[in-house]
């Protein structure tokens, strides 16, 4: 009798998969956390600390897996040199591409939030 191995994936991974795709992809200049997003980091890292562990950077990026369907909420800078709203579907291929490549799990849903648009000199 073979015994069947369960393997869970927790969700700061995922959001560590994402945040790096969301990251890599052209026309995001930065992830922003917010400030939920803040003192969610606050508290990672504080735990992190306390556990001697490095917690990948994912601020700016939650998890949500409700009735087996996992979201990714992005929240990301995007530059001013590129249309928002074509960054933002970029974020979304990627998003939804890397966490699979990378989990194994399908992503029922990537909701990216553009909270500013940077402007460079030129």
């Amino acid at each position: 009798m073979t015994a069947e191995v369960e393997y869970v994936i927790a969700d700061p991974v995922v959001a560590g998969v994402a945040a790096r795709a969301a990251l890599d992809t052209p026309g995001v200049v930065r992830l922003e956390p917010g400030l939920r997003g803040l003192v969610t980091a606050w508290t990672r890292t504080a735990r992190g600390r306390w556990q001697g562990l490095d917690p990948a950077p994912i601020d700016g990026v939650r998890v949500r897996t409700s009735a087996g369907a996992l979201s990714v909420e992005v929240d990301v800078v995007t530059s001013a040199a590129d249309q928002a709203a074509a960054v933002g579907r970029a974020v979304q291929r990627a998003v939804t591409r890397e966490v699979a490549a990378q989990t194994g799990l399908a992503v029922d849903a990537v909701l990216v939030s553009i909270v500013d648009i940077e402007w460079t000199r030129r």
